[in-house]
């Protein structure tokens, strides 16, 4: 994969990790499995609606697949691919500023 689209894919999944409430529902996928968005908004303090809306976009960033269920209810899982590009971006990022930031520590000694 390209750098370029490595950087396409963490900033889609920074995007969707900006909002709290879909941190939340990450957490609570991670925490218990996959869900449904009803689930979800039992186990949380968000509306069905809203959840509903967060999954969707947190599927657009491919950090939850939607999987058919029973009765065309639709369970999401988590996918850690795109959370691992985004690691391996911030990972290269970090390498990056390692050697201006102690040359600037050696200079200020």
């Amino acid at each position: 994969m390209e750098n370029s689209d490595l950087e396409s894919v963490a900033q889609e999944v920074f995007a969707a990790l900006a909002d709290p409430s879909r941190r939340s529902i990450l957490a609570t996928l991670a925490a218990r499995g996959p869900a449904t968005a009803t689930d979800l908004a039992a186990q949380l303090p968000i509306t069905r609606q809203a959840i509903a809306k967060h999954l969707t976009l947190l599927a657009e960033a491919g950090l939850v697949i939607p999987e058919p269920g029973e009765r065309r209810r639709v369970r999401y899982r988590l996918d850690s691919a795109p959370m691992k590009i985004a690691q391996q971006f911030l990972g290269a990022l970090a390498r990056d500023w390692d050697g201006p930031l102690a040359a600037l520590r050696d200079r200020l000694r």
